[in-house]
């Protein structure tokens, strides 16, 4: 069944010098609503114990206009102003329910330069697309064409910090199922090799970052020779973004396609929950981990998922995969990092990231056909009796499930099968 689909079609363009500076202007005028207004919410709550609405906030922008050290806020298009007004309303939505920190102001050098228009601020018209505010369409590099007969809902610019102008159409698209296969496979993220796969295929790490290390090493060098504020500091400055922006363009490419063909081959995808942010914090492998960008690959595979009607299967974190044998089930008391091939007890030798792939397409397998858990037994749970009948926890505590098509969890079908499908996983 086709999928409807909100998606969002991200172009290069190039703008003459008067759309720059009118989108330069709009995007510093975001910038400040965005400030006050926060600004604003902040000291009446400190102040007055006061909440103020998104509602309150636009009647605040119609009166910061008519002031003389704001009226320049009339000159841009209102619509971008009103969208900033919006985010932050999300933003402070979020906070309040516990999803995300306290919202921070925004920078002028690090925060991302960027205007929301909404329909009634652009013009979509044979195919070009004109903005608010100005008298020409945008010089639009089509890399790949819109769905057919689909119009932009929501036009998004912006332009990053080595200088390159984007512009993103969100648009409905239909997307059709992928066709169905019975193939499953397990993914072991690591450093040397980027996944191994449970069938014994090792996917290498590209290491981007590593590639242009010394180009960026040199172009930071020349930064921190130029005086501060001058010219020549920002052209340096421009030449070190662009060879960040070159890293993320590759690894970004990179992953899409791997992600990609993970989703086409296989009906089922197997997957660790890792806390990266834990894992940063080894200041021997930080900038390594930071390189393979394992979160960025997650994303990817979930909604790429969901599009196309397959199944993502998140294995607990605690589940020992290196370490437990997939022949015996014995788990290895140590394990270093550097430790790559070991043998157990039975005499089987295991590759470790082959090994873990393997049991943690097992253990997925296992938690999506019968719900059983994949957590390592505790002392108090060592009973002998099958998981499932442990209440009161449910038995695929500790596993999140993201289903593609619409589909549903599925129940445990009996005690017997989750008993057989938890022995596979060991």
């Amino acid at each position: 069944m086709t999928r409807q689909v909100k998606r969002a079609f991200k172009y290069r363009f190039y703008p003459t010098n008067v759309q720059a500076a009118e989108l330069s202007r709009t995007f510093g005028c975001v910038r400040l609503v965005y400030n006050k207004a926060l600004e604003e919410r902040t000291r009446a709550w400190y102040d007055e114990q006061r909440r103020i609405s998104y509602v309150q906030s636009s009647a605040a922008l119609t009166q910061w206009k008519k002031t003389e050290e704001l009226a320049f806020l009339a000159e841009v298009s209102s619509v971008p102003l009103q969208q900033a007004l919006r985010h932050l309303q999300t933003a402070f939505g979020n906070f309040f329910a516990q999803r995300a920190k306290y919202p921070r102001y925004k920078s002028r050098k690090k925060s991302r330069a960027s205007a929301e228009y909404t329909r009634s601020a652009f013009t979509w018209r044979q195919g070009q697309v004109t903005l608010a505010k100005m008298a020409d369409p945008l010089d639009i590099r089509w890399s790949r064409p819109l769905p057919e007969g689909a119009e932009p809902t929501t036009v998004t610019v912006s332009r990053d910090a080595a200088g390159r102008w984007f512009v993103s159409l969100l648009c409905e698209d239909h997307i059709a199922p992928a066709p169905a296969t019975t193939a499953a496979v397990g993914l072991d993220a690591g450093i040397t090799s980027l996944v191994t796969l449970s069938t014994g295929e090792k996917v290498a790490n590209p290491r981007h970052e590593r590639r242009d290390r010394a180009r960026l090493a040199r172009a930071q060098r020349e930064l921190s020779r130029k005086a501060k504020g001058s010219a020549n500091r920002e052209k340096a400055r421009r030449r070190v973004a662009r060879v960040h922006a070159r890293i993320a363009d590759r690894r970004r490419d990179f992953l899409h396609k791997l992600s990609t063909r993970l989703v086409r081959e296989n009906q089922t995808v197997v997957i660790e929950d890792l806390s990266v942010r834990n894992l940063l914090k080894n200041g021997t492998l930080a900038r390594a981990i930071s390189d393979a960008a394992w979160t960025h690959l997650r994303s990817m595979l979930e909604y790429k998922c969901a599009w196309y009607g397959r199944e993502l299967v998140v294995i607990d974190r605690w589940f020992p995969s290196s370490k437990l044998c997939g022949n015996c089930g014995t788990v290895a008391a140590k394990l270093p990092l550097n430790v790559r091939v070991w043998t157990c007890v039975c005499g089987v030798v295991h590759d470790r990231d082959i090994n873990a792939a393997r049991n943690i397409l097992a253990a997925g397998l296992a938690a999506s056909a019968c719900g059983d858990g994949v957590r390592p037994q505790r002392e108090s749970s060592r009973t002998g009796r099958s998981s499932v009948k442990q209440e009161p926890q449910r038995a695929t505590a500790g596993i999140p499930r993201l289903l593609g098509g619409g589909g549903s969890q599925r129940s445990c079908c009996s005690a017997a099968c989750s008993n057989n499908a938890r022995a596979d996983t060991v």
